[in-house]
């Protein structure tokens, strides 16, 4: 690089962090490593108990898979561990 100048380095360097943050980031979100993985909103309607609040939803675990969903339910602080359970007993791995 010491025979390019300022700007060919720069643009040689910006490229080569963008390559590598890409794939990281790509490693990052989409491993089951990293799971679970939750969606919060603020101010949406429980599904369960119809109360406007903070909302929850799980949207990834090792074997569940809610990313294309295309009505998802948010859930309150209150029933959010209800659902959890639910999902528990039907087999879902929640680590």
């Amino acid at each position: 690089m010491k025979d390019f100048n300022v700007t060919t380095s720069t643009i040689i360097a910006n490229i080569i962090g963008g390559l590598i943050f890409f794939w990281v980031d790509r490693f990052i979100f989409t491993s089951p490593h990293f799971s679970p993985q939750w969606e919060i909103r603020e101010e949406v309607k429980c599904a369960d108990c119809g109360e406007t609040a903070k909302g929850f939803r799980l949207v990834r675990a090792r074997n569940y898979d809610r990313t294309r969903d295309r009505n998802p339910e948010f859930r309150c602080e209150k029933c959010s561990p209800l659902k959890l359970q639910e999902l528990k007993e039907r087999g879902v791995i929640v680590e």
